[in-house]
């Protein structure tokens, strides 16, 4: 049953954030069809990986930071052209933030915990963190919505929660032996294939698309701060 909500969850979640950047971004119909089908080809990527056991591998390197570390370093190589630099800062702030509202689904991973699948610190520091992140994303979207400039520090302690909350799960997945979220993979009843999915979405897709956003977040704050400072 936890299996089937985690698959409803991640799915409606890819699907709900790779639809609204894309269609709120400043950019050509094209580009959004290349981006379109680049966060495709990633989902397929880390669903084939996740599938095929891969994601739990750890020597010589965790596979799993791949998914964390390549999405991150493309964008910042991406952020050095204007134009691409533009577009990501052309996302609607309050749609970024309320995307993370999502992020209270990590109350599955406090039921996987006590139904014996997921131990060790993981499922509280993290999943408590998301679900506070989620929690409280809709109000600071609200902040946003008018003024955003009378409440950069409530935005931007926000950001800062939600982005540590997630490196602080990282963290704990890549080296934390007991209560890994990896551990998912090896406890998990059922299939080969149950055992990975649908929980490798979160760190090969989910964990770095939320990262980004706060990255961009952050940057918007930067600039916005400096505007309310120069006038």
């Amino acid at each position: 049953m936890l299996d089937f909500l985690g698959f409803i969850a991640t799915a409606a979640l890819m699907v709900l954030a790779v639809n609204a950047v894309i269609t709120f971004m400043d950019v050509s119909p094209s580009a959004k069809l290349i981006l379109a089908t680049l966060a495709g080809l990633w989902i397929g990527i880390a669903a084939a990986v996740g599938s095929a056991g891969m994601i739990a591998i750890s020597k010589p390197f965790p596979v799993v930071g791949l998914f964390v570390a390549v999405p991150l370093v493309t964008a910042a190589i991406a952020a050095a052209w204007p134009r691409a630099r533009t577009a990501m800062l052309s996302i609607p702030m309050p749609l970024m933030i309320g995307l993370n509202a999502g992020r209270v689904f990590a109350v599955l991973f406090l039921l996987l915990a006590a139904a014996g699948r997921l131990a060790g610190p993981f499922p509280h520091f993290a999943g408590w963190g998301d679900i506070i992140t989620g929690i409280f994303a809709l109000p600071v979207a609200w902040l946003t919505k008018d003024a955003p400039t009378e409440h950069l520090n409530a935005i931007a302690a926000w950001d800062l929660f939600g982005a540590a909350d997630l490196m602080l799960a990282i963290t704990l997945g890549v080296t934390s032996a007991e209560g890994s979220p990896l551990q998912i993979f090896h406890t998990a009843p059922g299939s080969a294939a149950m055992q990975q999915l649908p929980w490798s979405f979160v760190p090969t897709v989910l964990v770095p698309f939320w990262l980004l956003l706060h990255a961009i977040i952050w940057a918007q704050l930067r600039r916005l701060r400096s505007l309310s400072t120069s006038e």
